[in-house]
């Protein structure tokens, strides 16, 4: 083949003919080449040369004018070969340059998270019909989600910084998501707790500790890690993201056996071909589905998810001794239920042994200048240990407390019996409330959203954030008994509340999911009469004070998923603490379903 010459490149490059150089060597089969469009643009003329040429939008091929006298290549596999035009020059078809996609430049962190995540993709694209109902689901749900977002600001960024660190996919943020709707309080009837949702067992192979004044499976530091390490191991271990996460949601060991099966049988063992419960074939869609969501800032603000600022919301700051929760929270100078957000681990209204605090990043300064000035004792709490011939009613005498208050503090029932060589929390300095212990001490259920799309229910909200639904749409394949233990209702009280005598209910059938008896029988007209009643009145030194009232007004309210005594107390303005008296119960022992009898006194 001879050498073509530079002129005959350069025309291949710009589209032009170029005269040979001066003192060139030519011959009689070097004619100048004319580059023209394909015939597919229609007759494309170039600009007059006066004008700037503009460079046409990427066409689907190039048409090249070839001499007659060059040698011609071999057509492409599965191609015509090309025709001779009007000037006898053999016209092929070049295939048009490739459309390169946007770049991502890494070196510049941009200033939206979402974005940050979406640049740290890393995961295969799962896409089938779970994926869709799902994504559906969550789209026709965007309070929930806006609810969802509100609560990870506190610990998205930081969630991300440590993903990034060990070199994962940055989707792995958008898992609490679905575990604990990023409620650090969440709690499922498997016992599992936090943002990760550890088991206990699972908790303590990664170090979380859990004893009576500490659960770092609520930690955010802690349980991050712990979660990252699990799941680096899983996906270690199987070789794929996907079975990792069925891994993480059923147990490494069944997702094991279920490929052990697949691989006996001949079949495939990869995710979506595994026999697995529906909960765990339901679970990497809904991972896909906020993947697929988050990914689109268009779509974001169709639901008006608002973006997040790629900036650390918390810092860390070493615990300088016990300190009560109150009075860390009044050193940051910051709400006390905002404290317990970022430290929701202690179980106790005092931090006690080794710990670190969780600080937003804006009062860190706060905190530390106002540690240093403060010279007031940073607890009010102590610890009592209960002798063998010591009475719990003496104890909580010299104490200033009730023997039911002494008992909710240290988490023991109303009627339970505390051993001797019990360590007690106690008050030690005048001071201390347990104004804080109904706030660190009442696990959420957790609720992830959602179990099934055939499943359609009246009410649709995340954990701890609002009243669990009244009513439940039967679904293809749903059973009685799966509907009360999706629910947490007893099967017998659900066949009550609905008339029904078997367990067999048709397809469509709306049941309800609990009695009416609910908030708003508080708007009720008081009943006649009048009585009088001892109300608590704290006045100087303690004393008790009476004081005459209207009688009360008796009601019962069902708890419902999501309810705490703290969260009931409130709604019906009373303490607490006559709530507990009234039904003989404490903060760790309500459940739903449970019915609480609640007094409402009207002053004159």
């Amino acid at each position: 083949m001879r050498n073509i010459p530079h002129p005959y490149l350069l025309s291949l490059l710009f589209g032009c003919a170029l005269a040979a150089p001066a003192g060139a060597q030519t011959t009689a089969g070097d004619v100048p080449l004319r580059l023209s469009f394909a015939p597919s643009l229609n007759g494309y003329s170039s600009p007059a040369p006066a004008e700037a040429p503009e460079r046409p939008a990427a066409p689907a091929a190039w048409a090249v004018a070839v001499p007659t006298g060059a040698p011609q290549a071999a057509a492409p596999s599965g191609g015509e070969a090309g025709n001779a035009n009007e000037n006898g020059l053999q016209v092929r078809e070049v295939a048009a340059p490739t459309v390169l996609p946007r770049t991502i430049d890494l070196t510049e962190s941009p200033n939206d998270l979402w974005e940050r995540i979406r640049n740290g993709y890393a995961m295969p694209t799962l896409s089938n019909d779970q994926v869709e109902q799902n994504q559906t689901w969550y789209m026709n749900r965007p309070d929930y989600l806006r609810r969802m977002v509100e609560r990870s600001r506190r610990y998205l960024h930081y969630i991300v910084e440590e993903i990034e660190r060990r070199g994962l996919p940055t989707e792995l943020a958008f898992l609490p998501m679905v575990e604990s709707a990023y409620n650090p309080m969440a709690y499922s009837r498997s016992h599992a707790v936090g943002l990760w949702q550890f088991i206990p067992s699972t908790g303590k192979s990664y170090k979380l500790e859990q004893n009576w004044w500490v659960d770092k499976r609520r930690d955010i530091v802690a349980s991050t890690g712990a979660a990252l390490d699990y799941l680096q191991n899983l996906y270690e271990m199987q070789g794929d993201w996907h079975l990792a996460l069925a891994s993480y949601n059923w147990g490494e060991g069944a997702v094991q056996r279920a490929m052990a099966k697949n691989r006996a049988k001949g079949l495939p063992t990869d995710y979506e071909n595994l026999t697995m419960p529906a909960e765990t074939r339901n679970y990497v869609p809904k991972l896909q589905a906020l993947k697929n969501i988050f990914s689109s800032p268009r779509l974001l603000a169709q639901l008006d998810i608002p973006p997040l600022p790629n900036t650390p919301y918390f810092a860390t700051v070493p615990k300088p001794a016990d300190i009560d929760v109150k009075v860390a929270a009044k050193l940051a100078e910051m709400p006390v239920q905002e404290f317990v957000a970022l430290n929701p681990a202690h179980n106790r209204p005092v931090i006690k042994g080794e710990a670190h605090l969780v600080i937003p990043s804006d009062k860190v300064e706060t905190f530390l200048s106002n540690l240093e000035s403060h010279d007031k004792p940073l607890s009010s709490w102590g610890t009592h240990v209960l002798q063998r011939s010591e009475k719990l009613e003496k104890v909580a005498m010299q104490y200033g407390l009730s023997v039911v208050e002494i008992k909710t503090i240290n988490g023991y029932a109303p009627k339970a019996k505390v051993p001797n060589g019990a360590v007690l929390l106690v008050p030690v300095r005048t001071g201390a409330t347990l104004a804080a212990l109904p706030e660190m001490t009442a696990p959420v259920p957790a609720v992830p959203a959602p179990a099934s799309a055939s499943a359609t229910t009246s009410a649709s909200t995340p954990a701890a954030v609002a009243a669990a639904p009244r009513s439940h749409k039967v679904g293809k394949g749903e059973t009685l008994f799966s509907i009360a233990k999706r629910y947490d209702v007893p099967l017998a009280e659900l066949k009550k509340l609905n008339g029904l005598k078997g367990d067999k209910v048709a397809l469509g059938t709306t049941l309800t999911l609990s009695s009416k008896a609910a908030p708003e029988r508080a708007q009720e007209k008081p009943g006649k009469g009048a009585a009088t009643v001892v109300v608590k009145a704290e006045g100087k030194g303690g004393k008790t004070a009476q004081a005459k009232a209207s009688a009360p007004k008796i009601t019962r309210y069902t708890i419902r998923r999501g309810d705490t005594l703290a969260s009931i107390a409130k709604h019906f303005k009373v303490d607490q603490s006559d709530l507990q008296r009234w039904n003989k119960v404490s903060a760790q022992s309500i459940k739903p379903g449970q019915t609480l009898t609640i007094q409402l006194a009207r002053n004159d």
